[in-house]
Order: structure tokens, then C-alpha cells, then sequence
């Protein structure tokens, strides 16, 4: 690379300027060059600025892991607006939430979707008034399926964009300067009221630089992204580091075991990044000798405790040279992160060390504090929280618990807080919680996560009925169904008659994690 970039629609210019005709994206039958992305990204731009969208808007983004989203993504970054990913498990109750707080102008939003239809559940959960501000509505395209009245088609961005000057957009994407939004992504806090985490351009930069540098990541490296764009893990650390380095993207929508083989074995896959399970079960596929997986460089995981054996099989049974774990939060991506010739046991015990810009030190009670350049600018409209999580040094509390030896590796082992990890995903026990204090007959529940063997961790949660009412664990789970994300649903229900407390009438979940309910 031949200069520096602070901002993504720097990034991109640079990258269709160096990489030009090499592919930048691989999604089935299409494919883009570097050179086209910016293309198709700024006609993107050119129709929302017909849109009359403004520099600083919101704009979400709620689809599955397609070229539309990285499309899409750039497009209202270089019209100067910040994106807010909307995780594609959501209901419409509570993607409404985010569009909401965010006074998003404008929503991309896949069409029908694993039996979804998400513009639909959005309209149905809102209010009168809910969505006045929300002007503009864009549908990706994942079936035949006709769009619902005033929502703009993909196709017809290019029509939109006619009226706006292709100089304009690019005089939009030139204005944006390092220290402006760039997104805001949400993640759920102890209290169970999301938190919309907010990052300027040069640490949305900065992350996915540190990634790269560790992951040694070149124009030559095709990067399977199975980790879902609204998640910092196939954005950030995802697509974004393909866009620095020139390396290829290749986004996977679905899951599934045999598909991602055969697209390693097509695409010459060099690059896996994933939760633990997903590389598990690469390995266990009973046919995975039928596929040519040579090509294999990388395997990058985290999210959940990476056994010595999996480091281990992944290198002597596949072609990986270096296995990589990271530890971050959505309010600094990456804060620690091995490096590629680091041995198995380092992998699996430890989290790596911290990257450049990073600092890591063991705070009171072992909490890990992280300070640094990833570090978030704060959490939209709550000062409090903010002050609350960032202290007056510029250290974020993590409320994860942890030692570092003396090389400077940390080791994650334990948590300050209740959240869990299902399948990769962050569940926080207080929203489930706060969604069961809503069903008529309960008095009062606590939810756990407990180990499963395939997602890591799943959710079981310990209801209590009011006096002279009666509870029923298929009619929890079908409430939790319908106002939850499927991940944050817990896997099975205890009906109990009170539930353990201290002197103080604190819940002690460990008793429950212990059976002491």
C-alpha cells in the first residue's frame, strides 16, 4: 500500500486506484472488481443524496451477508451518512427499536428471509408516527417476492441516481473526515436496554488495519466471510480488511457445512474466520476429504473457548499455517489478538496480546481494562453509561475478568457480567429477562447460560408463576419466539417456586448454574 486512509470512502478510492480489476467480491455468479465496487458504490451515494439524504444521517442496514450490504455500507458512508447494521435475527419489534433511537431516514432491507418478511414486521410493530422519519426504504432482492408499496427496488438506484452528478457524491465522500461517525452498531447492556455503540471513521479503519496486520493479510487472500456484516466480525474485521488490502470478498448468507466446503474448495478460500463451531464442523464432516481445501491459510476464531485439540486438528488435518484467536467488544473491536506464529497451546489459552494503538492492564477484581485507540466514542444519547464504562483515564471497563502473563497474553476467565455466548452471538440474560417480566402469569425470572456442546452456551431460564396462576414451558418459549431473537431465546425453561437470593435479594445465579434452584 502506498498511503494511508482514515475514512472507508478513502479506503475505497484507494483501493479501485491499486487494485483496480482484481475482484473484490465473489457472491455466486457475481463478481466485482475493485474498480466496479466504487462504481456501484458511489451510484449508491448518487441515489440516497436524491433521497435527500444528509451528511451525518442514519441509515440501517438489515440483510444478510450479500454484495448488497457491502454495497449498501459504503454507499451511504460515502453520501457522508453513518450506517446502524440491524442484526438479521431481529424481530420487528425490535429492529423498530433501532430505527427509532437512531431517527434512521433511511432502511436496506433484505426481501423474504428465512420465513421473514422484515420490512413487514417492522411496519406491523410500529405505532402511528413511529416511522415518519424513516423517508426511504431500499429492498434487497433475495427471491421473486414483490416489493410492499413505496419501497425503491435495488434496480432502481441507478434511475435514482441520474439526477445527482457523480462529482457530487464524490465531493460528499472527500468531505468525510477521519473523526466523523461512521457507524453505530448495538449491543445490549447488564441493564437489557441495547446500547448503540458509536465509532469514527479512523477507528472503524484502525480495527480492521490491527486485523490485518496480524492475520498478514495480502491482495492475494480470498476472505470466506460467514460471520453476519452486522456484526463487527464479518464488517470490521470482515470486509473492511479485504477493502485495505485488496484481498477478496466472499460473503455467505447461510450456514451450511457442505456449502462452505465446496465454496472453499471453488473459490480457493485461504481465509476462515468463524466462531469455534464453525470450524468443528469443518472438520467433522464426514465427506471433507470429497472437497480440495489446500488453498486454506488462516483460521481465525474467538467468541466462545477455543480447545487445544481444535488448534491442533485444524493445523495437521488442513493446510492452515496459523490459527488466530482475538478478544474485543463491539466498543473496541479488537484489543488483543495472536499473532501467526504463535504455538497451539498460546491459541487456545489465551486471547493473544494487545495490538498496536492498545493497551491492556487487570483492573479491581481481575476486570480487564483495555485504552486505546479502538476504544468507542461513547454510547449514542447515554452520557451515563458512557461515563459509567469509560473512566476519567480513558479506560474501558470490560466487565470480562482476566490475567496476563508475563508476555503480555491475556487469558479470559471469567465474566463480571451475566451475558453468555450462544453460537457466537451475545445473549444478556437482563433483556430476556425484561421480555419474560411481560408474560401475564410470571412473578419473576433469572436466565443462565449453560454449556452445550455444539453452540457454546445456551439459555435456561428459571420462572417463577404469581400466586394462584400457572406456567407452562411450551407457552414461555412460544412468547420468548415471537418477541425475541431466536438466539437470545432460552433452550429450556424451569418452573420453580422461588428463586435463590442473598441477605440483599440479589439473585445468585451461580446457585442456579450450580442446580441449587
Amino acid at each position: 500500500m502506498t498511503s494511508e486512509v482514515n475514512t472507508t470512502p478513502a479506503a475505497l478510492a484507494r483501493a479501485a486506484r491499486e487494485f483496480g480489476d482484481a475482484e473484490a467480491i465473489a457472491d455466486g455468479e457475481v463478481r466485482i472488481s475493485y474498480a466496479d465496487l466504487l462504481d456501484r458504490v458511489r451510484t449508491t451515494a448518487r441515489a440516497l443524496i436524491a433521497r435527500g439524504i444528509e451528511p451525518g444521517d442514519r441509515i440501517a442496514v438489515w440483510a444478510p451477508n450479500t454484495y448488497h450490504w457491502v454495497v449498501a455500507a459504503l454507499g451511504a458512508q460515502y453520501a457522508g451518512a453513518v450506517i446502524v447494521p440491524i442484526n438479521t435475527r431481529y424481530t420487528g419489534s425490535e429492529a423498530l427499536d433501532l430505527v427509532i433511537r437512531t431517527q434512521a431516514k433511511a432502511l436496506f432491507v433484505v426481501g423474504p428471509f428465512l420465513k421473514a418478511d422484515r420490512y413487514a414486521d417492522l411496519v406491523r410493530a410500529a405505532a402511528p408516527g413511529d416511522l415518519d422519519h424513516l423517508h426511504t426504504v431500499v429492498r434487497i432482492p433475495f427471491d421473486d417476492a414483490p416489493s410492499a408499496d413505496g419501497v425503491i427496488e435495488w434496480t432502481a438506484l441507478d434511475r435514482l441516481a441520474e439526477s445527482v452528478a457523480p462529482e457530487q457524491a464524490d465531493a460528499r465522500a472527500q468531505a468525510v473526515g477521519p473523526d466523523d461517525l461512521a457507524d453505530i452498531l448495538f449491543t445490549s447492556g447488564t441493564t437489557g436496554k441495547s446500547k448503540g455503540v458509536m465509532t469514527a471513521h479512523r477507528q472503524t479503519i484502525g480495527v480492521a488495519r490491527d486485523w490485518a496486520a496480524c492475520a498478514e493479510v495480502t491482495s492475494a487472500d480470498r476472505y470466506l466471510i460467514i460471520n453476519p456484516f452486522f456484526h463487527t466480525f464479518g464488517y470490521k474485521a470482515g470486509f473492511l480488511v479485504c477493502l485495505l488490502h485488496g484481498a477478496t470478498i466472499v460473503p455467505m448468507a447461510l450456514f451450511d457445512v457442505p456449502t462452505v466446503m465446496a465454496t472453499i474448495a471453488a473459490e480457493r478460500i485461504s481465509i476462515v474466520p468463524g466462531a469455534p463451531t464453525i470450524h468443528q464442523s469443518i472438520l467433522d464432516l464426514p465427506t471433507r476429504d470429497d472437497y480440495d481445501l489446500s488453498s486454506l491459510r488462516i483460521a481465525i476464531t474467538g467468541a466462545a473457548a477455543v480447545p487445544v485439540t481444535l488448534v491442533e486438528r485444524l493445523q495437521s488435518e488442513l493446510s492452515y499455517k496459523a490459527v488466530l484467536t482475538a478478544y474485543g467488544q463491539t466498543e473496541a473491536v479488537v484489543a488483543t489478538m495472536c499473532r501467526t506464529d504463535d504455538d497451539p497451546v498460546t491459541v487456545s489459552t489465551s486471547s493473544g496480546r494487545a495490538v498496536p494503538g492498545m493497551e491492556v492492564r487487570i483492573g479491581e477484581q481481575g476486570e480487564i481494562l483495555v485504552r486505546g485507540e479502538n476504544v468507542m466514542l461513547g454510547y449514542l444519547d447515554d452520557p451515563e453509561a458512557t461515563a459509567k464504562t469509560i473512566d476519567a483515564d480513558g479506560w474501558l471497563h470490560t466487565g470480562d475478568v482476566g490475567t496476563l502473563d508475563d508476555r503480555g497474553y491475556l487469558d479470559i476467565t471469567d465474566r463480571l457480567k451475566d451475558m453468555y455466548i450462544s453460537g457466537g452471538f451475545n445473549v444478556y440474560p437482563a433483556e430476556v429477562e425484561n421480555t419474560l417480566a411481560r408474560i401475564d402469569a410470571l412473578a419473576e425470572s433469572a436466565v443462565i447460560g449453560i454449556p452445550d456442546e455444539r453452540m457454546g452456551e445456551v439459555g435456561r431460564a428459571y420462572v417463577v408463576a404469581k400466586p394462584g396462576h400457572t406456567l407452562d414451558e411450551a407457552e414461555v418459549l412460544a412468547f420468548c419466539k415471537e418477541h425475541l431473537a431466536n438466539f437470545k431465546v432460552p433452550r429450556s425453561v424451569e418452573i420453580v417456586n422461588s428463586l435463590p437470593r442473598n441477605p440483599s435479594g440479589k439473585v445468585l445465579k451461580n446457585d442456579l448454574r450450580e442446580g441449587k434452584a
